[in-house]
């Protein structure tokens, strides 16, 4: 509510700190998802004086604020110096990862759609015989992103924004990475983007990208490399000493690629990179408009006016880190992924899905234990009272339900007290047995028509049930995570649709 009268700016500041006293912490490394951490306060602080010294500067117009247009050539420069490109590579300053793919796809969409209606082959598809008859099918038959189950739910979205099809390719079961002949079965004649991951988030292994690439190029289909988490992290670690295979625009045949400065980076939300192998493809990902009589219209990106506060962070976030504040950032990162799966594989019971080539790991239950496998829902809760965060992961594919942990730069500092407290969470969780899931729950949501309750009414059934939609409640986040979990992915979706719009009612 609008209160009559201004308040005094203290007052504001004591009611934010009370408002966030619930959330999880953002620092110390016990929050294994959604935030990334230095361990270095002084490079958190100089981050946030330049996004409040850049916040009001206007990015819609870059001819109004050559402060911006200096500032994105700088960043988006360091990212193309990293990764294989030059001082000439065109990209793109975005506000995170889902803005960079849905340009990544709009642009691909965009150059299927000239080089078709211009009577050529576009992307790769075998193209009818003259423009007109191009356009027709084009407008009758949607264009397809062809992409590995594992690839990051943005290009799904991207896809419904854009009126594009997903064709999913199964990935291999042991490797967790994409199959290469299921990829090359997929390509079709409306193909218009092939997509592989470096790392994919839910396992942290790299897909075949020279191979992708090489298959895509030949079939004359661009190929977008999703490093949002790994762009900025793989070339540090590969100097800290892991194997890291190609996977940046230095391999041929791949078009564009997309990596998130708010992840590895350390920069404060939401930063993000898109580089294209050329301009003309960077064009395509542009939005202009002069059909109205106000001021002249044209966008880098999906929003209009943004603040630059981003762009200054992620700018003094890269220039007070340096190389060798990350290739530092990089060796304590590499040694802390390496140390907790070593120590998951030794906890009974517990394994550790593929072999991560990033600092993402994700935890399974072995189903092979004595007494029966650990619920990791229930796992994950007993840590979250242990003051833990591990992010639960639904079975999806074929591949289990698990726990996925980033590890960031801070997590070498704790991460045998972190192996301790799996450890004993897991025993808890073996203990308590799987979560306990109402009969025929899973089975009523499944039939239930979502469309026609109310939010209240949405309410009061996960009340009945004992759960509350803050998570809590006499059940906790296991049962919500296990009966998702038992869910068809569509009807997933539909819950999760009805538990935000209810939250926030």
């Amino acid at each position: 509510m609008l209160p009559e009268y201004g308040r005094p700016v203290q007052e504001l500041l004591t009611e934010l700190a009370e408002l966030k006293a619930g959330d999880l912490p953002v620092r110390g490394g016990k929050v294994t998802a959604y935030v990334y951490d230095t361990g270095r306060p002084e490079i958190h602080d100089a981050a946030h004086r330049a996004y409040a010294e850049m916040l009001e500067v206007n990015m819609l117009d870059p001819t109004a604020f050559p402060s911006m247009v200096a500032l994105e050539k700088q960043v988006v420069g360091a990212v193309a110096d990293l990764l294989g490109g030059d001082a000439t590579t065109p990209g793109i300053f975005t506000s995170g990862g889902t803005e960079s793919i849905m340009l990544a796809v709009k642009a691909a969409r965009d150059h299927w759609r000239a080089t078709t209606a211009a009577g050529g082959t576009a992307a790769g598809n075998s193209a009818p015989g003259d423009a007109g008859e191009g356009a027709r099918e084009g407008a009758e038959r949607a264009p397809q992103l062809v992409l590995p189950v594992t690839a990051h739910p943005a290009f799904h979205k991207a896809a419904h924004y854009l009126g594009v099809e997903v064709v999913p390719v199964p990935v291999d079961p042991v490797t967790f990475r994409v199959s290469v002949p299921a990829v090359e079965a997929a390509i079709g004649d409306r193909t218009i983007l092939v997509v592989v991951s470096a790392p994919s988030y839910p396992q942290g292994v790299i897909d075949p990208v020279a191979e992708v690439a090489a298959l895509a190029s030949s079939r004359g289909v661009p190929c977008h490399v999703d490093a949002c988490v790994g762009g900025w992290l793989l070339p540090w670690l590969r100097e800290a000493g892991a194997e890291i295979p190609p996977f940046d625009l230095r391999v041929p045949g791949v078009t564009s690629i997309s990596c998130d400065l708010h992840k590895f980076g350390y920069a404060p939300k939401g930063a993000s990179v898109l580089l294209f192998a050329d301009a003309a493809l960077r064009r395509r990902a542009y939005f202009a408009s002069a059909a109205w009589p106000g001021y002249t219209i044209i966008n880098a990106t999906v929003q209009s006016s943004r603040s630059a506060g981003p762009l200054g962070g992620a700018w003094a976030t890269l220039q007070s880190l340096g190389r060798d504040g990350y290739l530092e950032l990089g060796r304590t990162t590499l040694e802390a992924t390496r140390r907790l799966v070593e120590g998951v594989s030794a906890i009974p019971g517990l394994r550790v899905l593929g072999r991560p080539e990033s600092s993402l790991v994700a935890i399974a239950a072995d189903p092979d234990a004595p007494g029966g496998a650990i619920d990791m829902f229930v796992l994950a809760d007993e840590a979250r009272g242990r003051g833990w965060f591990l992010q639960p992961q639904l079975s999806y594919a074929g591949i289990p339900a698990n726990l996925h942990v980033t590890v960031t730069g801070v997590t070498l500092h704790g991460v045998e007290e972190m192996l301790k407290v799996i450890a004993e969470s897991a025993e808890a969780a073996r203990l308590a047995g799987p979560a306990a899931v109402p009969d025929g729950l899973p089975e009523l949501i499944a039939s239930v028509d979502l469309e026609a309750l109310d939010d209240a009414t949405f309410t009061e059934l996960a009340a009945s049930v004992g759960i509350a939609l803050d998570g809590g409640g006499s059940q906790g986040m296991a049962v919500v995570n296990a009966v998702l979990d038992a869910l068809p992915a569509a009807t997933r979706e539909a819950v999760l649709v009805r538990f935000l719009s209810a939250m926030y009612s």
